[in-house]
């Protein structure tokens, strides 16, 4: 891990990826694009949505999830993430959390960023 992930909250904390369901569409499937989600991770919802596998769990966690909420984590597919991913929670990187990250955090003794 780089010095620079190591200062970035995310790389620590992970309990976004264990907290909420993780839907999007088929076209972003490795299937449809070279650098999308492999197909191997997700489940079909409908014809118009997957999910990713474990996010509807009743403890949901993500299947790209590495490591130890709260202590160190990563994505394993950071760079192929579906775009409700990418998009969550901008700033948290930054050490700044909106609503829903501190409620994923929450869930996970965490305190809010």
């Amino acid at each position: 891990m780089s010095a620079a992930a190591g200062s970035d909250p995310c790389t620590r904390c992970g309990a976004c990826c264990a907290a909420f369901r993780v839907d999007f569409h088929p076209a972003c499937l490795a299937s449809r694009e070279a650098d999308g989600v492999p197909d191997a991770l997700t489940v079909p919802v409908t014809a118009q949505l997957v999910r990713m596998r474990g996010t509807d769990a009743a403890e949901p966690r993500c299947i790209a999830l590495r490591g130890e909420i709260g202590v160190a984590v990563e994505c394993g597919i950071y760079d192929r993430r579906p775009p409700p991913c990418r998009d969550f929670a901008p700033y948290a990187p930054l050490g700044m959390g909106d609503e829903a990250c501190a409620r994923a955090r929450r869930r996970h003794g965490l305190a809010p960023l």
